[in-house]
């Protein structure tokens, strides 16, 4: 690959069909927009493998919500990781990239020297969708089930949607002579195109055990979905992350035969949607009163945005419902 396309190609969501057996996916390359989520951070090494998880899974499934639709994910654990939550903004018109940013919350004292997904205790995996004002948001849950994060989310999609999903992750630091250290991450994620389920049409009931993408699947279906997967599973790490093989050319080497078919690419960037005027409207519900009890020794209201780390730093007698007759009656004091 030359640098061009390389550079071409990174921070990217490339949708793809395969035509000879029912199955569509992407493939995603996460590396500045990756660079940008963390480094707003100082995670320890398992926090920051988990977000990393995390934000791959954000583009691949954001890549399908429409147009100045919202998708944010969350995980909820009683485990050293309490808290990941991310999300991805599509973009306002054609042409223009999705934004995506990432964050989580932990104990420290809890962590240990065990895998990142160990980190994660007993809990959930939400995927939440808003279409914008005037609409009620969709929201759908699956249990902390498996060995990894992506293993969640294919939970969620059979379960939830009845889709047969898998997803092939992987991700880390970079590094070469005269390059900076960097994050690099890609993946691969594989659904089969939407049917009723069996066992959904079937309405039969069952011992409540989590759905799996095999379990939806039977016939020439599974045959295809055996075979999708077996071919999927053969990928390197560094055809997902390296700076030799491009996108389109992997699913060239590992589809060839089952007529791959690409759409176009959507372009992912870092960006946080936070600003001191959400600061000042999210405060505009609490009365001078309240505001009195937030304002720091030093006589200012702070806030920090968890996203990327913004300080916001406020005269609290501009901020809240009663900020106007505040400020007036100072000024006629004075």
């Amino acid at each position: 690959m030359t640098l061009g396309s390389k550079i071409a190609w990174d921070d990217t969501v490339l949708p793809f069909q395969l035509d000879a057996s029912d199955m569509r996916g992407r493939v995603v390359r996460l590396d500045s927009a990756l660079d940008g989520i963390l480094k707003q951070h100082n995670y320890p090494p398992q926090v920051e493998a988990l977000v990393a998880e995390m934000a791959l899974l954000t583009a691949m499934i954001g890549q399908t919500v429409k147009l100045r639709w919202k998708l944010s994910l969350q995980v909820q654990s009683k485990g050293p990781v309490r808290m990941i939550a991310t999300d991805y903004y599509a973009p306002q018109s054609e042409g223009e990239p999705a934004r995506i940013r990432a964050y989580a919350s932990y104990d420290a004292d809890r962590l240990t020297d065990a895998a990142p997904f160990d980190q994660v205790g007993e809990g959930y995996f939400a995927v939440m969708i808003n279409q914008g004002e005037d609409t009620k948001p969709y929201q759908g849950i699956a249990a902390l089930d498996g060995e990894s994060l992506a293993a969640c989310a294919g939970a969620y999609f059979a379960q939830s949607e009845q889709l047969p999903t898998t997803f092939t992750l992987t991700y880390g630091k970079s590094s070469s002579p005269g390059v900076a250290e960097h994050w690099r991450a890609g993946g691969v994620m594989m659904q089969h195109m939407p049917k009723a389920s069996p066992f959904v049409a079937s309405g039969a009931e069952g011992s409540g055990a989590s759905l799996r993408a095999a379990d939806l699947v039977e016939g020439e279906a599974e045959e295809n979905w055996n075979r999708v997967n077996t071919l999927l599973n053969t990928v390197e790490e560094l055809e997902l992350i390296g700076p030799s093989v491009t996108p389109t050319e992997l699913l060239l080497r590992l589809f060839h035969e089952e007529e791959p078919r690409v759409y176009d690419a959507q372009a992912v960037h870092f960006g946080c949607t936070c600003s001191e005027d959400r600061v000042r409207q999210s405060l505009s519900i609490y009365s001078a009163k309240d505001i009195a009890t937030m304002t720091t020794d030093e006589g200012r209201v702070t806030a920090d945005c968890q996203f990327c780390s913004a300080h916001y730093d406020l005269d609290p007698k501009t901020v809240g419902f009663e900020a106007e007759t505040a400020a007036a009656e100072t000024a006629k004091d004075a």
